[in-house]
């Protein structure tokens, strides 16, 4: 077996993964947050805590990685994962916004460790396909938590629902396990952990610093952040948008967000193999965020009488376009990076991207509330993709 297929195979495993596990809150959100005496669109905020944490590792999480090698801290993520869904469980507002937090930090190694391991094995002819495979994992771990998730928490409680989330995330890390003898080769096992080095300056600048490497990263990092803000309000809302503001119940919108990550799982196969044929992702990502603004905007304004069928279709047309990006998106990334910052790199890039999930949920939580509906929100959040798609595209022009 080529080394790739099997690095391809670990890290598809853990990316969907992880998405299951982070995914079966907003899924069960309408459940939760009624459990703890919130606003439905309060699910915004714990979304905000997920990204926050996930944001945490992508700062701090170097040495880890460096020291421990991309599998071990991928199985390390899974864990932190299932603890804290079993702390969610708790059902109070106090340890749902720790376990969101938890729930983020768990997620974290997914994106550099998963880099770093496809950017040393994978082809580079079709290192975009690659890498979107990889990333398809995440729309079909959400599509899982659409199917599963919400069926298990409507027939045995929402707490039975997380559940099996913690156990899919612990049969995954030891899947993983007869993998790592190949696959954690380089890591460092002298990179000291000690606090004061994740904390020093040093570590915490190095994301940042190496976006410098190469002048084409910050068009680049922009429009990845904008289509982080739109997919992060889309995968926060749609099941608690259907519920409140289209009357479906918990299971038919779980079908419904399930159909919307099928879609991004197909169309980052699919636009991933057209960026390595056309060979300018950066473009490619561009046009793909004008369409995903017209599809965001004509859900907005589709009228209270279209029935669901239409309601269906807006959902994966939005699925297929606004959240295929993350695959082409770190191809790219790892294509720009030095040989031996991949990983740096990568978190760098991430950060940013998560930095987008932290703001657009809580904003659009805040937004929903102000204005008392749903409408204003998605038309804002598919105006600024827009208008960074279109700076993207004419700035290349």
């Amino acid at each position: 077996m080529p080394p790739w297929i099997a690095a391809l195979s670990a890290t598809l495993l853990m990316q969907s993964v992880a998405s299951f596990m982070t995914q079966c809150l907003p899924v069960v959100a309408p459940l939760i947050t009624e459990a703890a005496g919130l606003a439905p669109e309060r699910v915004g905020n714990l979304s905000s805590l997920v990204a926050l944490g996930t944001v945490l590792f992508l700062l701090l999480g170097g040495p880890f990685l460096a020291r421990l090698g991309p599998v071990r801290t991928l199985q390390a993520g899974a864990a932190i994962a299932a603890i804290a869904l079993l702390i969610a469980g708790a059902g109070t507002v106090a340890m749902l916004a720790l376990a969101a937090l938890l729930l983020g930090i768990g997620y974290g190694p997914s994106p550099p460790a998963g880099s770093r391991i496809l950017a040393a094995t994978a082809p580079k002819g079709h290192r975009a396909l690659i890498f979107s495979v990889k990333q398809a994992g995440a729309p079909l771990g959400g599509a899982l938590a659409g199917l599963v998730a919400a069926p298990v928490a409507s027939a045995a409680g929402w707490p039975m629902a997380l559940l099996v989330g913690v156990a899919a995330g612990l049969l995954a890390a030891a899947a993983i396990q007869p993998l790592r003898a190949a696959l954690d080769t380089e890591r460092d096992a002298s990179r000291s952990i000690a606090l004061r080095d994740v904390l020093s300056p040093h570590t915490i600048a190095a994301p940042f610093a190496v976006l410098r490497s190469h002048p084409a990263l910050p068009r680049l990092v922009a429009l990845s952040v904008a289509f982080a803000l739109c997919q992060g309000c889309l995968f926060s809302f749609t099941v608690t948008w259907l519920v409140e503001a289209r009357g479906l119940t918990l299971v038919e919108a779980g079908g419904v967000f399930a159909v919307m990550q099928a879609a991004g799982v197909a169309a980052r196969i699919i636009l991933g193999w057209l960026a390595d044929r056309t060979g300018n992702a950066t473009r490619n990502l561009a046009l793909q965020g004008l369409v995903a603004a017209a599809i965001v905007t004509a859900l907005a304004l589709l009228p209270a009488s279209a029935g669901d069928v239409a309601v269906t279709a807006l959902c994966a047309l939005a699925g297929f376009v606004a959240a295929s990006w993350n695959g082409i998106s770190l191809s790219e990334v790892a294509r720009l990076a030095p040989a031996d910052r991949v990983g740096d790199v990568t978190s760098g890039t991430t950060l940013f991207v998560f930095l987008g999930y932290v703001a657009g949920p809580s904003l659009f939580s805040l937004l929903v509330t102000l204005s008392g509906g749903y409408a204003l929100p998605m038309l804002l959040v598919a105006a600024q993709l827009a208008a960074v798609a279109a700076y993207v595209a004419l700035a290349r022009r």
